[in-house]
């Protein structure tokens, strides 16, 4: 592989890279527990950006209340870290990192 090459992929990867930024940055899903009585919204950005608990939660346990909160915040970051993952491999559309680099 030449040189002029390599450099066309390393600027295809970086136009692609900022693109796909761009896209996460508007990306936004639910994580849910407790079958749907609470949810998180998490932005692409890893940002909490909207928490909704069922009102017939707001009467039971406090403790149980916050863990269903951990749970669907960290559902919702699973969310964006399979999407992100997902994008990165269809960017690289085949083309390996050496081992040990990432993106």
């Amino acid at each position: 592989m030449n040189i002029a090459k390599m450099m066309q992929q390393a600027k295809k990867m970086k136009d692609g890279m900022a693109q796909m930024q761009e896209e996460l940055a508007t990306l936004e899903v639910v994580g849910e527990a407790g079958n749907g009585l609470v949810k998180a919204t998490v932005a692409g950005n890893h940002q909490v950006k909207r928490i909704e608990i069922e009102d017939s939660l707001l009467t039971d346990d406090k403790a149980m209340l916050e863990d269903l909160i951990v749970i669907a915040v960290n559902a919702g970051m699973s969310q964006i870290e399979e999407t992100s993952k997902a994008k990165q491999k269809d960017m690289m559309g085949g083309m390996s990192l050496p081992p040990g680099f990432s993106l």
